[in-house]
């Protein structure tokens, strides 16, 4: 693809200061958005909230004042640009329906990224992450449905499954195992630096959008809920930002950040079918040029070298958002039983030692259950057995899943465990032949 981001000059910075009427904008229908305007959004979102984090991280490490004020000016217009996405949401879409978007945020994003990942290890674990988003998808979908009425498909609009993933209960780690190894900065490749830097954003925005909505329900097993995926996205931040090559210096993380947002404005601009905000995308990409520009400068000031040995000559794809529904069913019914090992690799479920660590993680936070294998048994109340929404060769399959990914060792006490889930979805086949 002929874009040389570094051959635009892009929107002049003094050039970017917006009314209020056009930073808050006008928000999305909820009713007849595309799945993938949605997740658009709250990609870019995040994408925008690790600028203005990163941004005022560089500002308490800067020792030189010019430089320092200069990126205060950028990260002003980053924090713009994030209230005119953040504000795109509606305000009648509730937590659950956005909670649901975010989840296909993940599973998505995640699953182009590894299939877009010229680096092996790094590939494996997205893969091993996107099982675990996959199953958050799932539990959410119960409570949707729930608490609002909610089928997961007005949300996700078919494109992607329903069904359990690597239960949540077994995500809880020890977090220095969750570290992996860091890429070379040296020789890692330009798509690596920005995918694991797109899948970082999107993981700590999911994060932060639990932790600040989780509290809105009054029912206390889905607060809980939300407090136990929360820790989850917080080990995946910890998990995918480890993959980064420490020894960066700060003009190169500058350099990098400015680089991975120019490409998902691009792929935004690119992809996008709502034309209002396809403008919103174009303007931004052309701010976005511009703050690369100043990044590039202060790159080649400090480290006396060509930002292009860094990120290359053209732009990077992060993700283009459609259904990866084949890719996931793959990868789920191969690594549901894979785990994290002990020396930053992964094992199966047979091969883990006795003294595992993270059965001890388990242990201690499932003591008392898991509010995600509590949402199963909720919804059998509700609905004779759990909500799916997947093709009949997946959903078929569901409990042969359950059994080949639960764990044995530190289950919590309200598991619901295979021949449970059997009986559940026999009971709701009797009760639909008796309602014919």
């Amino acid at each position: 693809m002929s874009f040389n981001a570094l051959k635009e000059k892009g929107l002049p910075l003094e050039k970017q200061l917006r009314t209020w009427h056009k930073i808050a904008g006008k928000p999305y229908n909820k009713t007849e958005v595309d799945c993938y305007t949605r997740t658009r959004q709250i990609l870019m979102n995040g994408i925008e909230v690790e600028a203005w984090n990163f941004h005022h991280t560089f500002d308490r490490l800067c020792p030189d004042r010019e430089d320092a004020n200069l990126v205060a000016q950028v990260c002003r217009i980053e924090d713009q640009q994030q209230a005119t996405i953040n504000w795109m949401a509606p305000a009648d879409q509730s937590v659950l329906e956005t909670t649901l978007g975010y989840e296909q945020v993940a599973v998505d994003l995640t699953a182009w990224l590894a299939q877009n990942e010229p680096d092996d290890y790094v590939k494996e674990t997205f893969d091993f992450g996107l099982l675990e988003d996959f199953d958050h998808l799932y539990r959410y979908s119960q409570w949707a449905y729930m608490m609002e009425g909610i089928k997961p498909n007005a949300i996700v609009q078919g494109q992607t499954d329903v069904i359990l993933g690597r239960p949540t209960q077994n995500h809880h780690n020890c977090n220095a195992l969750r570290r992996r190894k860091h890429y070379d900065k040296q020789t890692a490749s330009p798509q690596t630096k920005v995918n694991i830097l797109t899948l970082v954003s999107g993981e700590q925005q999911t994060h932060n959008y639990y932790a600040e909505h989780g509290f809105t329900y009054g029912n206390n097993v889905l607060r809980e809920t939300y407090a136990e995926i929360k820790d989850v996205e917080e080990e995946h931040v910890t998990m995918y930002e480890s993959l980064i090559d420490p020894t960066e210096s700060l003009y190169e993380k500058l350099l990098i950040h400015e680089f991975t947002e120019v490409c998902n404005y691009y792929t935004c601009l690119e992809d996008e079918c709502d034309e209002k905000i396809k403008k919103i995308w174009e303007m931004f990409l052309d701010f976005e040029l511009g703050h690369l520009n100043i990044a590039a400068e202060l790159f080649k000031k400090y480290e006396k070298r060509d930002p292009e040995e860094v990120i290359g000559e053209d732009i990077i794809i992060p993700c283009r958002f459609k259904s990866q529904k084949e890719y996931v069913a793959k990868v789920l019914t191969s690594e549901i039983d894979k785990r994290l090992g002990t020396d930053r690799d992964y094992m199966t479920l047979d091969k883990l030692p006795d003294d595992w660590v993270s059965y001890n993680i388990q242990s201690a936070q499932n003591e008392l259950g898991s509010p995600t294998e509590n949402t199963i048994r909720i919804i059998s109340l509700h609905h004779k057995r759990d909500i799916v929404k997947a093709d009949d060769s997946l959903k078929n399959q569901e409990v042969e899943l359950l059994k080949k990914g639960l764990e044995k060792k530190s289950l919590a006490p309200d598991t619901v465990k295979p021949d449970e889930l059997q009986c559940m979805i026999d009971k709701h086949k009797e009760f639909k032949e008796k309602k014919k």
